[in-house]
């Protein structure tokens, strides 16, 4: 996968070339291009920005500069261009998943306050969001873009049950982790994990799954169970099963 940013600091995506993504790309897995916007400007002083029509604090990201870098790296609008907006839609497992699918990605990366609305109308396909608060750039909402649909690329991660069996992948959050000891600080790995009998590790993985998503992100929960709730229903079969255990009916 090729992704292409079009930024006014492109030093920042200098981090990408470490890790998991730097190894990516020596492999040629991915390709991550940082363009700085200023190369493309007309203006003599290299500004990028202007006061906004209509006024207002702050300034503007002037359409000049960004339409002619983002039709320099894409010139026929064959690659799928993301303005990394407050204003896009949330990005999301779904969203990663299906952006990991293209082949190419060009991202744009406003500063002050935005970006003239005419960029958006002329070359955007997307905007897409990271969370409902604002940062003063764009560029680390394309790098969280990009670390997430990066490990979607075949061979970034070197397995494919690192993303099968994760937060989101099935709508809940992960289950707890373990490693070695076994004993740390008076706490200890929960025998059932080291029991080997895989049934009962599956189940309780999941219950855990379950009983943290319910806690901590309800409104996933609740989008996936919105007219049961597994967790209540399970207990009920428990003592269900008691009862009979007992005698009892």
């Amino acid at each position: 996968m090729k992704i292409q940013v079009a930024t006014i600091f492109p030093e920042m995506f200098s981090g990408l070339d470490i890790g998991i993504l730097g190894k990516a790309q020596q492999k040629g897995l991915i390709e991550v291009n940082a363009v700085n916007i200023r190369d493309y400007t007309t203006d003599k002083h290299h500004k990028t920005d202007d006061t906004p029509f209509g006024g207002g604090a702050g300034m503007v990201m002037t359409p000049q500069p960004l339409h002619d870098t983002i039709n320099a790296l894409d010139p026929e609008h064959k690659v799928r261009r993301i303005y990394m907006s407050p204003k896009g839609k949330t990005l999301n497992q779904s969203m990663v998943e299906r952006l990991a699918k293209e082949q190419s990605l060009l991202l744009v990366c406003g500063s002050y306050e935005g970006i003239d609305e005419r960029i958006i109308e002329l070359d955007i396909d997307e905007e897409v969001s990271i969370g409902d608060y604002v940062l003063t750039g764009g560029e680390l909402p394309a790098m969280v873009l990009i670390n997430a649909v990066s490990r979607y690329v075949e061979g970034v991660l070197g397995s494919s049950e690192s993303t099968s069996e994760e937060s989101f992948s099935d709508g809940l959050l992960e289950y707890p982790q373990y490693t070695r000891p076994k004993s740390f600080c008076g706490l200890d790995v929960p025998d059932v994990l080291l029991s080997g009998n895989h049934k009962d590790i599956k189940e309780w993985r999941y219950r855990k799954q379950l009983e943290i998503t319910k806690e901590r992100r309800p409104d996933l929960y609740y989008a996936l169970f919105p007219d049961s709730d597994p967790l209540t229903e399970n207990k009920k079969k428990g003592k269900n099963k008691s009862a009979k255990k007992d005698g009892k009916e």
